[in-house]
C-alpha cells in the first residue's frame, strides 16, 4: 500500500508539473487525447504486467501488434472477412502466441527471454513479408463497425479506448485479486519452488500468463488499427514492450515476480502517457523522450530496490527478536 501511495503521488507531480509548465496541457483536448493514448496503451500494460507478476517476461508485445494488426487488414481489405470474424481471429491468433511461447517456456525449459526476443524478429519478419513490407488500411465495409467498436464520439466523456480499458481491468482485477488462480499467479512469481511443491499445476498457470500478456497484444492491435485507420508492418508497435514493462515497473511490478497490482499498472501507464506529453509540451527534443522515459524508470527500479532492502532488514530484525525473546525469558527465570 506505501508503494501505491508512492506511485499516485509522482503522477500527481508530474500532472501537476505539466499543467502549470503549459497553457496548451489544461485544455480538454490535451486531456482527451492524452486519455485515449492512456487506454490503449494501457491495455498492453494489463498483459504484460500479470505476465511479469507471475514471474515471466516478453519482449514481443511490439511485433505480436504489428503482424496482427497487418492481418487484420489483410483479412477485412483483402479476404473480404467480416470484421466481426476477423476480429475473433485475431484475437485467437495472439492467444495461440501465448501458448507457443508458454509452451516453449514450460516444456521445453527455454529461458523466456530467448523464446520472446526470438517472437520479437519473426513477428516483425512474418508482417512485412505478408504484406509485402507496404502499409495496409482498411476496407470501406469496415467504417460501419468500427463506428460502433470504436466511434470516434466520445461516451460519457470518455473515449473509447479508456472504455475498453476500464472493462479489461474490471476483469484483470477480479482474476488476479480475487479469485484463487490470480492468487497462484503471484504466488508462482514470488517462489515458484514452493508452489510447485505444494501441488499447484504451475506449468498450466505460467503457460496462462504468457496468453493473457499475447491476447491483449491482439486486442490492442485492433484497438490501434481502428484508431489509425492503417498499418505499416515495418513499425507498428515498434517498442510497445518496452512501455508496457516499463508501465509495469512504474507502477510497482517487481522484475522478480510476485508483486503488483493491476491499479498501479494503470497508474504507471498514466505516468509514461503524462511524461511523453509533458516532453511534446514543453518542446523537448522528442529524440529526448526515450531518455525521460528510461530515466522514470531508473528512479523506478531503484526505488523498488530500495523498498525490497528495506522490508528484508525489517525482518531480519524482527526474526532476532524473535530469537532473543525465549532467551531473555530463560535469564529471567
Amino acid at each position: 500500500m506505501k508503494k501505491l501511495v508512492g506511485i499516485v503521488a509522482f503522477l500527481l507531480l508530474i500532472y501537476a508539473v505539466d499543467l502549470v509548465g503549459h497553457e496548451g496541457a489544461r485544455s480538454l483536448d490535451n486531456h482527451l487525447n492524452v486519455a485515449r493514448r492512456i487506454g490503449l496503451y494501457g491495455v498492453v500494460g494489463l498483459g504484460a504486467g500479470i505476465l511479469i507478476i507471475s514471474g515471466g517476461m516478453d519482449l514481443s508485445i511490439g511485433s505480436a501488434v504489428g503482424l496482427c494488426a497487418t492481418l487484420l487488414a489483410i483479412l477485412v481489405k483483402q479476404r473480404g472477412w467480416p470484421p466481426p470474424a476477423a476480429i475473433a481471429a485475431i484475437i485467437a491468433l495472439g492467444c495461440l502466441m501465448g501458448l507457443v511461447h508458454g509452451l516453449l517456456v514450460t516444456k521445453l525449459k527455454v529461458q523466456a527471454f530467448v523464446v520472446t526476443l526470438c517472437g520479437l524478429f519473426i513477428y516483425r519478419g512474418l508482417a512485412r513479408w505478408v504484406a509485402n513490407d507496404q502499409p495496409m488500411g482498411l476496407a470501406n465495409d469496415f467504417e460501419i463497425w468500427k463506428y460502433w467498436l470504436y466511434r470516434s464520439k466520445d461516451i460519457l466523456g470518455l473515449p473509447m479506448s479508456v472504455i475498453y480499458l476500464t472493462i479489461l481491468a474490471i476483469a484483470a482485477t477480479l482474476f488476479l485479486h480475487m479469485s484463487i488462480y490470480g492468487r497462484y499467479l503471484s504466488a508462482i512469481g514470488n517462489n515458484e519452488r514452493a508452489v510447485r511443491y505444494s501441488g499447484i499445476a504451475v506449468d498450466r498457470y505460467k503457460i496462462l500468463a504468457y496468453v493473457i500478456c499475447s491476447c491483449c497484444a491482439a486486442i490492442y492491435s485492433v484497438l490501434y488499427l481502428m484508431q489509425e485507420n492503417s498499418v505499416q508492418p515495418s513499425d507498428a508497435g515498434s517498442f510497445l514492450e518496452l512501455y508496457a514493462i516499463a508501465a509495469a515497473v512504474l507502477g510497482g511490478c517487481s522484475l522478480r515476480g510476485g508483486e503488483g497490482t493491476i491499479a498501479g499498472i494503470l497508474i504507471g501507464t498514466a505516468i509514461l502517457r503524462i511524461l511523453q506529453n509533458l516532453v511534446n509540451m514543453w518542446k523537448i527534443p522528442s529524440s529526448l523522450e526515450y531518455a525521460v522515459i528510461g530515466i522514470a524508470l531508473l528512479l523506478g527500479a531503484i526505488l523498488d530496490e530500495t523498498l525490497r532492502r528495506q522490508r528484508a532488514q525489517r525482518r531480519s530484525a524482527a526474526d532476532v527478536d524473535e530469537k532473543k525473546l525465549p532467551a531473555d525469558a530463560a535469564a529471567g527465570s
